[in-house]
């Protein structure tokens, strides 16, 4: 029953990552370049990275599956009843990073865990979710990502989106610099209430909802002018997206103490970033706006905004 249900997966999360490639690389007219690895311990993946293309300054969709003996201590810590069992890791990972400040950088990921101990029941999970980390947003782009996320949800139950949208705001956000990433999106883990049919509906609606959510805001942002005031801004606001990846991210985590490929799991890491001593937005400006208006979390579809928000 297990390994028939991981199959499923496995086929789904490759046929995602083709989908992901194509579309994206559609958008940008440049392929992306696959790297197929082995990890000695067991499993493997493949890893599809575009770099200095017309639309993506550095992007990675990478699938893979790994499996042991044993758990690695960040799961084994949080949760004690997995000591002793192996596993079945397996997972879809994007980041995308845009040359243009006006396009967002975004993230999503979805993922199946199985670990199992001989004489006792698998224990099973799925995680993921997308989120969109602006430089300089626009309003209506960041309530249609959220309307896309939470049709996603909707056949589910009306308390999905805010259970998950809730849980986004609280991951992705920087507690040494008490600001969110960006603003939000869709976070979830340990999913296994219900059935696996169920679980993994949900899951495959989650990624297959990230094109509609992120593209139609690609295309309206993508020929924005900037110059060098934005793209330093954009440089910037890239520490902080590093300083999450290393220093909070669960995923990260998981990835170098299960002996996952480092590269893979570094790829989401931006070509470029910088860090300025102490530095604040000018009063009045839209660097401003971003701090003052979208690093907190919000209700993006209930509460009323200002049209002349940035």
């Amino acid at each position: 029953m297990a390994h028939a249900h991981l199959d499923d997966v496995k086929c789904y999360l490759l046929d995602l990552q083709e989908r992901l490639c194509a579309s994206l690389a559609g958008e940008d007219g440049k392929d992306f370049r696959e790297d197929a690895w082995q990890r000695p311990e067991g499993g493997g993946g493949r890893s599809r990275v575009i770099e200095d293309g017309q639309l993506f300054e550095k992007g990675g969709v990478n699938f893979s599956h790994v499996f042991g003996a044993r758990l690695p201590p960040s799961s084994t810590q949080a949760r004690p009843e997995l000591a002793g069992r192996s596993f079945h890791a397996l997972g879809v990972s994007w980041v995308l990073h845009p040359k243009n400040p006006h396009v967002p950088t975004s993230h999503g990921n979805v993922r199946f865990l199985i670990a199992e101990k001989t004489g006792e029941a698998p224990v099973w999970w799925f995680g993921g979710g997308f989120d969109l980390t602006p430089y300089y947003p626009v309003l209506e782009d960041v309530v249609h990502w959220h309307r896309v996320a939470r049709d996603a949800c909707a056949p589910f139950g009306d308390e999905v989106y805010p259970r998950y949208k809730a849980w986004c705001d609280d991951y992705f956000y920087l507690k040494h610099r008490d600001e969110t990433r960006g603003v939000g999106g869709l976070f979830f883990d340990d999913l296994n209430a219900g059935s696996f049919a169920e679980c993994f509906a949900f899951q495959r609606a989650v990624g297959d909802a990230f094109l509609e959510a992120y593209l139609p805001i690609v295309r309206r942002r993508r020929d924005t002018p900037f110059g060098e005031r934005e793209r330093n801004f954009q440089l910037y606001r890239r520490g902080r997206y590093v300083e999450f990846n290393l220093v909070w991210d669960r995923g990260t985590l998981f990835g170098l103490q299960s002996g996952g490929r480092t590269e893979s799991i570094l790829m989401s890491l931006p070509p470029l970033a910088r860090w300025e001593y102490d530095w604040h937005p000018e009063p009045g400006s839209l660097e401003e706006a971003l701090y003052r208006d979208y690093l907190r979390p919000r209700d993006w579809l209930g509460e009323p905004h200002e049209e002349n928000e940035a």
